[in-house]
């Protein structure tokens, strides 16, 4: 008789979980679909997104090579500048050395020609 009580107790408690766990279960099958039919569209919405990201990587990796190629180019021309910034401070102080005797000489040209008529203003007057 015990047994049968158990018996009877036990299936109770099994009809109890089964139908606790029906819903629990449809909930979590609902779940499940929800979650793929997510995935899903994060992927047809990624896989655009990952196209245009290959696109712009190939596009840099062109205008890297592109400049990689022209850095030669700069570095002469940056050199061709420095040899001509050379060459011109050389000229100006040629220049200037040139100016400033040139101008030396002009003074004493002037100071010479100032006291030759100096000079002859007083032998005219002398004479006079």
């Amino acid at each position: 008789m015990i047994l049968n009580i158990a018996a009877v107790v036990a299936a109770c408690a099994v009809v109890v979980l089964v139908v606790m766990l029906i819903p629990l279960i449809m909930e979590l099958r609902k779940t499940a679909t929800t979650v793929r039919e997510s995935v899903e569209r994060m992927e047809a919405e990624i896989r655009p997104t990952i196209a245009e990201v290959n696109r712009t990587l190939e596009d840099i990796q062109i205008l890297t090579s592109g400049a990689a190629e022209k850095v030669e180019d700069i570095q002469c021309f940056m050199s061709a500048i420095g040899e001509t910034g050379r060459g011109l401070r050389t000229i100006s102080t040629v220049v200037s050395g040139a100016a400033s005797a040139l101008s030396r000489s002009s003074l004493w040209l002037t100071g010479a020609k100032v006291a030759g008529s100096y000079m002859m203003d007083k032998l005219i007057k002398k004479r006079g």
